[in-house]
C-alpha cells in the first residue's frame, strides 16, 4: 500500500538530487578558465536532458528490470511500460514511477561528474556521444549489479547511495578521460586560474544540501534510517572539509576556500556507501580521512603529471573508493563490517570496488577510442586556445567592458 509520507519524502528527496547536477555544473564553472564557463556547466545541464532520454526509452529497465543471468536488467520496462502509480518491486510504500523518478536522478548526475576531467578540451558532439555510450554501456550495467539484483548485490556488497555504482565509477572513467584525450594547451606552461571561485562555493553548498535527498531519500521511506543517513552525511561532510583545510595549513600555509569547497565535496564522497549503516562518530572518521587522502591524492596528480582538469579521480575516485572499503570496516546498522566482527563483508566491498575499476577503465577507454577514430575527441588547437564558449557554442560568459 501506497504511504503518502513516504511518496512525499521521495519526491522532495528526488527533487533534491535533481537540483546537485546544475550545483555541480556551478562547482566545475567556477573553476575552469573564463573562456570555458558556459561549455562547462553547459555538460552538467546536456546530462539532464540526454540521460532523461535514455532512462525512459531503456535505462531503467536495463538497470533495474528482471535481472538476466546477474549481469543486466531486460527489456521488459523499456518505455517504462508496467512502471506506474502502484508500488514496484523496490518499494511497497511507494510508486513504482516516484522510485525510478528518484534513480534517474543518480543516472544523470553520474556521466556529468566525469566531465571534470576533460574540461575546456572536449568537442561537444564527442562529449554527447560520450555521454550516450557511457550511460548505456557502463553505467546502467554497473548500476543494475550492485541495486538492480545483480550478482555483486547478491554477493552482499553494501552501496547505500553510490560509492561504487557512482563516485568510483566516475572516477576511474575520469582517469581514462584524461589520459586518452591528453593535456589541454598549454598545461604546466601557463597558469590556469578559476574564473569565478564565488560560483564553485556556490556549487558546493547546493551539492552539499542536494545531497541530503541522495542520501537520506536512499532508504526510500521517511524513517529511522533516512535520519541517520541524513546525519551522518553532514557530520563526514563537516569534517571532511576541516580535514581538507587541516593539511592545506601544513603543507602551503595558506586555507583556502576552493579547499574547504573540495573538502566537503570528498566528505560527501566517502560517507555516500556508509551513510545509512554507521553511526556519527565512524561517519566524521571516514569524513576526516577522507579529506586527508583527497588532498594527497591531488598532491599526487601535480607529481605525476596527467591533466585531469577539475580533480575528479583525486576526489571522487580515491574519495569514493575510501568510503566503499571503509563501508565494510565500519558498517553496524542493519550489516556489520570488519570491526564489528564480519571480515567478509570487507571482502566483498574490496571485490566490489575492484571490479568497478577494471570494468570502469576498460569498457571507458574503448568507448573513448572509438569516438575519437570515429568523429575525433578534441577540439582544434585554435578553438581551445579561443576557448570553448565561442568556438562551440558561440557565447560568452562574461561580456566585461
Amino acid at each position: 500500500m501506497v504511504s503518502s509520507g513516504d511518496t512525499a519524502w521521495m519526491l522532495v528527496a528526488t527533487a533534491l538530487v535533481m537540483l546537485m547536477t546544475p550545483g555541480l555544473g556551478l562547482f566545475y564553472g567556477g573553476m575552469v578558465r573564463a573562456k570555458n564557463v558556459l561549455g562547462t556547466m553547459m555538460h552538467s545541464f546536456m546530462c539532464l536532458g540526454i540521460v532523461s532520454v535514455l532512462w525512459v526509452m531503456y535505462g531503467y529497465s536495463l538497470a533495474f528490470g528482471p535481472d538476466v543471468k546477474g549481469f543486466i536488467g531486460s527489456l521488459d520496462w523499456a518505455g517504462l511500460a508496467g512502471v506506474g502509480m502502484d508500488p514496484g518491486p523496490y518499494s511497497d510504500k511507494i510508486p513504482h514511477l516516484v522510485f525510478s523518478a528518484f534513480q534517474l536522478m543518480f543516472a544523470i548526475i553520474t556521466p556529468a561528474l566525469i566531465t571534470g576531467a576533460f574540461a575546456e578540451r572536449m568537442k561537444f558532439s564527442a562529449f554527447v556521444v560520450f555521454t550516450i555510450c557511457w550511460t548505456t554501456l557502463v553505467y546502467f550495467p554497473v548500476c543494475h549489479w550492485v541495486w538492480g539484483g545483480g550478482w555483486l548485490g547478491r554477493m552482499g556488497a553494501l552501496d547505500f547511495a553510490g560509492g561504487t555504482v557512482i563516485h568510483i565509477n566516475s572516477g576511474v572513467a575520469a582517469l581514462a578521460a584524461a589520459l586518452i584525450i591528453g593535456k589541454r594547451s598549454g598545461f604546466r606552461q601557463e597558469p590556469f586560474y578559476p574564473n569565478n571561485l564565488t560560483l564553485t562555493m556556490l556549487g558546493a553548498g547546493l551539492l552539499w544540501f542536494g545531497w541530503f535527498g541522495f542520501n537520506a531519500g536512499s532508504a526510500v521511506a521517511a524513517n529511522g534510517v533516512a535520519g541517520l543517513a541524513f546525519f551522518t552525511t553532514h557530520v563526514a561532510t563537516a569534517a571532511a572539509a576541516l580535514s581538507w583545510i587541516i593539511f592545506e595549513q601544513i603543507i602551503r600555509k595558506k586555507p583556502t576556500t576552493l579547499g574547504f569547497a573540495s573538502g566537503a565535496v570528498a566528505g560527501l564522497v566517502a560517507i555516500t556507501p556508509a551513510a545509512g549503516f554507521v553511526t556519527p562518530l565512524p561517519a566524521m572518521l571516514i569524513g576526516f580521512v577522507a579529506g586527508m587522502l583527497c588532498y594527497f591524492a591531488i598532491l599526487a596528480k601535480e607529481r605525476m603529471g596527467y591533466d585531469d582538469s577539475l580533480d575528479v579521480v583525486g576526489v571522487h575516485g580515491v574519495g569514493g573508493l575510501w568510503g566503499a572499503l571503509a563501508t565494510g570496516l565500519f558498517a553496524s546498522v542493519n550489516a556489520q563490517g570488519l570491526f564489528y566482527g564480519n571480515p567478509h563483508q570487507f571482502v566483498v566491498q574490496l571485490i566490489g570496488a575492484l571490479t568497478a575499476i577494471v570494468f570502469s577503465f576498460v569498457m571507458t577507454s574503448l568507448i573513448l577510442f572509438a569516438i575519437k577514430k570515429v568523429i575525433g575527441l578534441r577540439v582544434e588547437e585554435d578553438e581551445e586556445v579561443q576557448g570553448l564558449d565561442q568556438s562551440m557554442h558561440g557565447e560568452a560568459g562574461y561580456y566585461l567592458r
